[in-house]
């Protein structure tokens, strides 16, 4: 039961501060699960981080994998309740504030600013993924080709995931690394 309730708590907290999305709470949430809590390792975070963004569906139901970990399907479940409502509440209520509001100089200067601290708390999260997963050079030349080809490119990210995998396998084949 103690489990639960710090599923609950842990993950309804970082409900309320994922402004920008998921991503902008991944370096707290690999903290409180990897280093806090120890419900999952560094490598299990990573994988389960990697298969929330090529599974279908949003990348963030990765969460209830975490919940499923430490106490199985109801786990899961408090995981999920917790993670999504919280945000759906104030979403719901803020999105009423902003239509309320909607000729206040006060909301132009609240939008002006969250943008920024968005792009700030997205950015932490995707240094946080990368330090995780960027262990060796054809990590880094994965990452790095990829980044560039979405920059200079529109393509499939499905394509992009394909040649890395397949470029890492043969890597780590031919060089026998992990």
């Amino acid at each position: 039961m103690q489990k639960l309730i710090s599923l609950a708590w842990v993950f309804a907290l970082l409900s309320i501060l994922a402004v920008g999305g998921g991503t902008a709470v991944l370096p707290e949430m690999q903290r409180m699960t990897v280093t806090q809590f120890h419900w999952v390792t560094e490598k299990q975070f990573r994988d389960i981080y990697s298969l929330g963004q090529v599974a279908p569906g949003p990348n963030m139901l990765m969460v209830m994998v975490i919940g499923y970990r430490v106490a199985g399907y109801l786990g899961s479940m408090v995981v999920a309740l917790a993670f999504f409502v919280p945000d759906c509440i104030l979403t719901l209520f803020a999105n009423r504030m902003w239509l309320r509001y909607s000729e206040s100089p006060w909301r132009l200067s609240i939008q002006r600013a969250m943008a920024p601290i968005a792009i700030g708390l997205m950015l932490s999260g995707t240094y946080s993924i990368a330090r995780l997963s960027i262990h060796n050079f054809m990590s880094f030349a994965i990452a790095a080709g990829t980044l560039g080809v979405l920059m200079w490119r529109r393509i499939n990210p499905l394509l992009l995931i394909s040649v890395g995998g397949l470029a890492y396998l043969i890597f780590s084949n031919l060089t026998g690394a992990q």
